[in-house]
């Protein structure tokens, strides 16, 4: 099995690649059908699960392999109280009961107000849920997924695919995020040895 036959590819074929495999690993397939149910106003499913699963199955590993849960992004600016998005999140957890992936929904409407206490510097008010994957501490990670009108799979991958399929972790720089890229960098390694982290 050539783990990197899609590295290097033009990016339509890298896509078509990725978003076919997403759509194949039977975890993802059935969150992203109860997302969908879920309806929530500008959602993106986005990171691990899907960056790791494409390492699954390009190193033949069991699907859901090395992954914590899914992120599940939504953009709601309507209301920006902790109550509102607690409401949403109690009301997720009930939807998502009996998957195997525990799904971890956060309003990027609000990241402004509580990512300078939890990191200790700011970030931008994110104007969608899709702007702040740009803002990930690794480029390899700025992936997200939701179903288009037509219900097919749309891709958000502000820096491309080829890191994930030529399974290299690269920093982004545009925040200080040095401890994320490398904490994910070292823990990534241990379930995928064939990883190679760019120095930040």
């Amino acid at each position: 099995m050539n783990r990197l036959r899609y590295s290097g590819l033009p990016f339509e074929e890298q896509r078509a690649a990725f978003l076919g495999i997403v759509a194949a690993d039977p975890l993802l397939a059935e969150t992203l059908t109860r997302v969908r149910a879920l309806a929530l106003p500008d959602w993106l499913v986005v990171s691990g699960a899907l960056y790791n699963s494409v390492w699954n199955h390009l190193t033949g590993k069991p699907p859901g392999y090395g992954i914590k849960d899914v992120d599940l992004f939504y953009f709601d600016d309507t209301d920006l109280s902790y109550e509102a998005e607690d409401a949403v999140i109690r009301r997720a957890a009930r939807h998502f009961e009996g998957l195997t992936l525990p799904v971890e929904v956060r309003n990027q409407a609000r990241v402004h107000l509580w990512y300078p206490v939890k990191f200790g510097q700011e970030c931008p008010r994110y104007t969608s849920s899709s702007e702040p994957v740009s803002y990930f501490a690794s480029k390899t990670h700025a992936v997200g997924v939701r179903f288009d009108g037509d219900g097919c799979l749309d891709l958000v991958a502000p820096f491309g695919l080829d890191d994930i399929f030529s399974f290299r972790i690269t920093p982004n720089r545009v925040l200080d995020n040095q401890r994320t890229h490398e904490a994910k960098g070292s823990r990534a390694k241990e379930y995928w040895p064939e990883i190679g982290v760019v120095p930040w």
